[in-house]
């Protein structure tokens, strides 16, 4: 079982098997209106057999785990871009003035940013699957926080250029807005970064 956007999770637990027979959704426990296709329901556990499948941190500590990262943080990516096309469009079809052209201008930049960097992510994945370098954490942690800083900006950006018309009157791009907000909130902010700085003192950087 994944955690849901929004649930940071934990490392004190073991992974556990459970009888999906026994598990009841909470009706009403998802009522968020970003990402609210998902329907991620909370699930009542009462008295549910519960088989410990490998030992606490297993989880996270699989083989190429850590590669699950760029997978989320593609998903940001593509967030992004679908709301920069609504900037893109409006640019395409009339006069949006210098000031929305110099934030598409910064928005290619950093679309073309990103998607250079997970590119280059997923080839070194294909190189070590399993993550015998042990690189997997340090990439999945700058990954994610360019991307979740480039996708909050393009966000951002886009609602400088183009006002509150799109928000109220375009209901696939509120839908847009509103699901990528809530699914970068999965990223850990300072936590991670803060992660990502102790690694680099222990393991230098590289640069």
């Amino acid at each position: 079982m994944h955690p849901r956007p929004g649930d940071r999770g934990g490392t004190e637990r073991p992974p556990l098997a459970v009888a999906a027979e026994g598990l009841r959704p909470v009706i009403g426990s998802w009522p968020a209106t970003g990402m609210a296709a998902s329907d991620t329901l909370d699930v009542r556990f009462d008295e549910v057999p519960a088989e410990p499948v490998g030992p606490v941190d297993g989880y996270v500590r699989r083989p190429g785990f850590h590669h699950g990262g760029a997978g989320v943080a593609a998903c940001w990516y593509g967030g992004a871009r679908g709301v920069a096309e609504t900037l893109l469009a409006a640019a395409a079809e009339r006069d949006v003035g210098p000031h929305a052209l110099a934030h598409l201008g910064a928005v290619d930049v950093a679309l073309r940013t990103a998607r250079a960097a997970l590119e280059e992510s997923a080839d070194e994945i294909d190189a070590d699957p399993h993550d015998l370098k042990n690189a997997g954490r340090p990439r999945s942690l700058r990954l994610k926080a360019l991307v979740e800083t480039m996708a909050t900006d393009v966000m951002g950006r886009v609602g400088r250029a183009l006002g509150a018309g799109p928000l109220a009157h375009d209901a696939a791009h509120g839908r847009r807005v509103a699901d990528l907000t809530v699914y970068l909130r999965q990223h850990h902010a300072e936590r991670d970064l803060a992660a990502l700085g102790a690694l680099v003192a222990e393991q230098g950087a590289g640069w």
